[in-house]
């Protein structure tokens, strides 16, 4: 566990898909949980630091793709954390819906003959859902949520506008330079870079991304 800026940290040895830890004044938030094998991997981790399983309040999720979402059952069983996630994703963490496979989409895959792979999950625990314009107040002091669609149809993008640190899981990545999310994962590229664009108006300070290391200098000028 490795801290990035005061009060946010990230995890280390996922594979694939970052998790950050945010220390709030009742515990911890995590955004994301990795991979189906991260959950001994972070509850490890926190336990190094000091932290005991039950101190992780809150999972916030960006979207219900495998490396953002695979760890999720496990991890909500050993922490009882409260589970949010975008409503658009919902029927997909509930296992109703192949990922990719919700309208819009589906249309959109057909008409390009694009092949998502079917993957459904088991059915996850949702506490709660979230729309454009909600905010978190209990989480790094206020969090709005912004929709930022394109890799998936539900993706939210986490935005505290007081320190301007923008969580945006595969808008975009930055992997070896910032880039653009995994073509055939991504349903409208179109749409995402139109939610890319929305990010870079934010002219945040610090961008956390779900792949790559984070922007932590002049990240405005770089989106």
């Amino acid at each position: 566990m490795k801290e990035i800026i005061p009060g946010i940290h990230t995890f280390t040895g996922l594979l694939a898909g970052r998790v950050y830890a945010i220390e709030d004044p009742d515990g911890l938030t995590l955004v994301d949980c990795g991979l189906t094998l991260a959950p001994s991997r972070i509850i490890k981790q926190l336990r190094a630091a000091g932290y005991k399983p039950s101190d992780v309040k809150r999972i916030l999720i960006t979207h219900a793709h495998p490396d953002h979402v695979g760890g999720l059952n496990d991890l909500q069983r050993l922490t009882s954390a409260y589970v949010v996630c975008g409503e658009l994703e919902r029927p997909v963490m509930e296992g109703e819906v192949a990922i990719g496979m919700i309208s819009p989409y589906k249309e959109l895959m057909e008409a390009r003959r694009f092949k998502m792979p079917p993957v459904k999950f088991p059915p996850m625990h949702v506490d709660r859902t979230v729309k454009e314009g909600d905010r978190l107040e209990e989480v790094l002091g206020g969090l709005q949520v912004l929709h930022t669609p394109g890799h998936a149809l539900g993706h939210v993008t986490y935005w505290q506008p007081e320190r301007r640190i923008a969580i945006v899981g595969d808008v975009l990545m930055n992997i070896m330079g910032l880039r653009l999310p995994i073509a055939l994962l991504t349903p409208d590229m179109d749409q995402d870079k139109r939610s890319i664009r929305r990010v870079a108006r934010l002219e945040p300070e610090i961008v956390l991304f779900g792949h790559g290391h984070p922007l932590l200098k002049d990240a405005a000028r770089k989106l």
